[in-house]
């Protein structure tokens, strides 16, 4: 007997980087030597002390039982100092935090805490694919903000209409930013700040790469601007700087009153955390931060080898300010998708489309930086055997 799905699950959009795992699996299967360049799934091991601290953790019984809903409160804490001597932002550990199963549930639930059926949330485009995950489950309508290259990938407030300002509710922002490797700073917080105010927008900035910044540049928290806690929150992963990516640990932090959602709907849906593996949260956030460094100071390496090498044989390829993603035009007549699919069947290289993170993405692909400078440097010299560039 086959049961009907309900319509909500019928109206969620199609899980894109699924899509693609399979596509590449398919080609893997057939004994094709795959450079997987398409994911966002970091390649370097948990950094030792972190591992060690889960496996002593572990062995206290102590961790066996349900820990607090809402999350240890040592957890917490390290959350609020973490930010206090990164940022120099001040936070409320019992009011200002939320403890997250991964950065994208917090991202995924959001809609469902603050938006009722029709409402209307702004969204980037490009952007992270499961930011209309949670709109579509909240039933909410999405608005999207074009990022162009003129305006350094960042939306320009003055495109949205005084209708589509009133009407929002929500707004999603991503710097460092997933596709584009943009980032944004104070200036454009200050203005984000004021726009949320007199429009009454909940600002959630989704600072996934908060730590990968390049050129000697560290990304600006939104948390740093004047006003931030009022009009909104920010929403961290310890997958990305501390390669933590299969253990599902992340924060929500700001404004109380979204953070008390954020807690009173997690509440109905999980009971926190393994116990072992928050203490090695806090460990991540409170232990030795050598780790952190040498992890982006890789991630530039390696930039700078595939960039270069771009470049080289005439791709005009525009490096990356931060993140761990390079977002390439695509050339000649090819449609992103076309290109990608290209590279896949010719040279083996498995990219992401930018159709896959909206409209506006068309006419790029997105390469993730996420395997050996070797191989990097592979990719390049499959992609100059092409001959689809003019070698400079």
């Amino acid at each position: 007997m086959d049961f009907q799905q309900s319509e909500l699950l019928k109206n969620l959009p199609k899980q894109f980087f699924a899509a693609l795992v399979q596509k590449v699996e398919g080609y893997s299967k057939q004994g094709a030597d795959i450079i997987n360049l398409g994911q966002g799934n970091p390649d370097q091991p948990t950094p030792c002390h972190i591992v060690d601290k889960l496996k002593k953790a572990a062995d206290n019984p102590k961790t066996h039982r349900y820990a607090p809903f809402r999350g240890l409160s040592s957890l917490r804490d390290a959350v609020a100092q973490f930010y206090e001597r990164e940022y120099g932002v001040g936070i409320d550990p019992d009011e200002e935090v939320a403890i997250l199963f991964g950065g994208k549930a917090g991202l995924v639930e959001i809609p469902q805490c603050l938006l009722n059926p029709g409402d209307t949330v702004l969204v980037p485009d490009p952007g992270y694919p499961d930011y209309l995950s949670g709109v579509k489950l909240a039933r909410a309508e999405m608005v999207q903000m074009p990022l162009y290259e003129k305006n350094g990938f960042l939306p320009d407030y003055t495109e949205l209409t005084a209708e589509q300002l009133s009407a929002a509710k929500l707004m999603f922002l991503n710097y460092p930013n997933n596709p584009t490797g943009a980032v944004a700073g104070k200036e454009f917080f200050d203005e984000t700040v004021k726009l949320a105010r007199k429009n009454g927008i909940c600002v959630v900035h989704d600072f996934a790469y908060g730590a990968i910044g390049f050129d000697g540049k560290r990304p600006y928290s939104f948390l740093q601007t004047e006003g931030a806690k009022e009009v909104g929150i920010e929403i961290y992963t310890l997958s990305k700087i501390y390669n933590m990516a299969g253990w599902r640990v992340g924060f929500a932090l700001g404004n109380k009153s979204v953070i008390s959602a954020i807690n009173q709907l997690q509440d109905h849906m999980y009971v926190s955390l393994f116990g072992a593996v928050q203490e090695a949260a806090a460990e991540a956030l409170l232990g030795p931060q050598d780790c952190v460094v040498q992890l982006n100071a890789l991630y530039e390496t390696r930039r700078n080898t595939f960039i270069k090498g771009l470049r080289n044989i005439g791709w005009d390829a525009d490096a990356p300010k931060g993140s761990f993603f390079a977002w390439l035009k695509v050339p000649g007549t090819f449609t992103s998708l076309e290109f990608a699919d290209y590279l896949l069947e010719e040279a083996h290289i498995a990219v992401a489309p930018g159709i896959g993170f909206g409209d506006h993405g068309e006419g790029y692909i997105r390469v993730g930086l996420l395997t050996s400078e070797g191989r990097l440097r592979e990719a390049v010299n499959r992609i100059e055997r092409l001959g689809i560039f003019k070698k400079r």
